[in-house]
């Protein structure tokens, strides 16, 4: 009797373990790419974030020196395909060290532009993760981390300059 009472109570346990999937490395950097660029969470990620900007909205910056929208998408498009490339044993593209460049390039009237290469970029960097044997990611796991807090503090930095706007409607996103 007691045997039938102890798997009574247990077999929900089994089963809820069942349902439940195993975290690997890849599952939980995967994760992190993925809602900072295009999965809704507890945070807005970048998608959500830059879209329905005009080209002048992107712009915009305050009087205190702070970049702008579009400046903080030019940069994170920058890093990302900066550490991507060295991901993949690839050459990045040249720099000079200066990490003003990689705000202050930016131009307005590619804005749209900027928009689809951050998405593409960080479709990239998900792609790369996924086809990645374990001795690589275990290998890069750190820098690939940090690419997604990189990417999540400057997301950030996006909302907060639309809501100092009223650009941001928080049931949709934008406005």
């Amino acid at each position: 009797m007691k045997f039938a009472a102890c798997l009574f109570f247990l077999l929900p346990l089994c089963a809820l373990g069942q349902t439940q999937q195993k975290s690997t490395l890849r599952s939980v950097l995967l994760e992190q790419l993925h809602t900072t660029h295009d999965t809704k969470d507890w945070f807005v990620d970048a998608n959500i974030a830059v879209g329905g900007l005009t080209p002048e909205q992107a712009n915009w910056k305050d009087a205190s020196g702070n970049h702008s929208i579009g400046q903080l998408a030019y940069h994170l498009v920058f890093w990302n395909q900066q550490s991507l490339a060295k991901f993949k044993g690839e050459d990045p593209a040249k720099f000079s060290g200066d990490n003003k460049e990689t705000f202050t390039n930016f131009d307005a009237k590619q804005w749209a532009a900027t928009v689809k290469q951050l998405d593409q970029i960080m479709t990239d960097w998900e792609k790369a993760v996924e086809a990645a044997d374990d001795k690589k990611l275990e290998a890069s796991a750190s820098t690939i981390a940090h690419v997604g807090t990189h990417n999540a503090y400057h997301v950030g930095q996006i909302v907060y300059i639309r809501k100092q706007q009223g650009w941001w409607d928080p049931e949709k996103g934008v406005k």
